[in-house]
């Protein structure tokens, strides 16, 4: 990726955790080159034993300092990282959620009829893992720092199939306001970001996602989908020192134009 700005490495002594990296269409790797390419230095995360072969040369690619693994379904995964990250760097300047994740058949299903264990595994990686992120991250940001996470449409209006992750990523949003309000004080900027339908490996458990993506490259007014180096570059602006008069929003990334609510 060349970003045009990208010289100017206006990242350069800044350090960031980015997780949700699966593979090469993960959103969370758009980000990672776009803060890399700005001269930003990284923390990366992967799943599992499984996703770690596809994760690792991504990682090499955008010269990871760490490369740590990271389910957060399991006890006191998160803990492991901030404290690696704390014992390593003893600061953190940005944090890159981009995980969600819903039972099949929780996800598939309708939301009046969503049982209570895929309901609360929807909610504690799509929206917990964040908050906890959050807590995590705040003692490493003496200085300020940036907290990213992905929403989408769905958390503010009924889009078809997508069902309870739009519960989840309402439920997302409104603890990124939440969160802005409490961290604000201490110059820690947090933001939810919204791209779009975009072919990852997340969105493909979606039912009729294709004719999502459709719908959406006809309606935007570029005509096209966003790319994850766009939604990087996004995030990229967000985490610079210029742009910290900016918190708590859902920003918009559609078809080339942002719109900022």
């Amino acid at each position: 990726m060349t970003l045009p700005i990208a010289k100017a490495k206006l990242l350069k002594g800044k350090r960031g955790l980015i997780v949700g990296i699966a593979n090469d269409q993960s959103i969370a790797w758009g980000c990672a080159r776009a803060f890399r390419a700005l001269g930003a230095e990284l923390a990366i995360t992967y799943l599992s034993d499984k996703a770690k072969p596809h994760v690792e040369p991504l990682a090499r690619e955008v010269e990871a300092k760490l490369f740590l693994p990271l389910d957060v379904m399991q006890d006191g995964q998160m803990e492991t990282v901030f404290d690696r990250i704390a014992q390593d760097w003893g600061k953190l300047d940005f944090v890159i959620h981009s995980i969600a994740f819903s039972p099949k058949d929780t996800l598939q299903g309708r939301v009046t009829d969503a049982p209570r264990d895929g309901f609360l595994r929807t909610m504690d990686v799509s929206c917990w893992s964040f908050l906890r992120m959050a807590h995590l991250a705040e003692p490493l940001m003496e200085d300020g720092g940036t907290l990213f996470t992905m929403t989408y449409y769905g958390a503010q209006m009924v889009v078809e199939n997508y069902n309870i992750m739009g519960v989840a990523k309402a439920a997302l949003e409104s603890a990124v306001r939440y969160v802005a309000a409490e961290l604000g004080p201490k110059g820690i900027r947090v933001h939810a970001v919204s791209p779009g339908p975009l072919a990852t490996r997340a969105a493909s458990g979606i039912a009729e996602f294709d004719l999502l993506l459709d719908k959406a490259r006809t309606r935007s007014p570029a005509r096209k989908l966003v790319t994850i180096d766009e939604v990087g570059a996004t995030c990229a602006f967000l985490a610079l020192d210029a742009a910290q008069s900016m918190t708590g929003q859902v920003i918009y990334v559609d078809g080339g134009y942002h719109i900022v609510d």
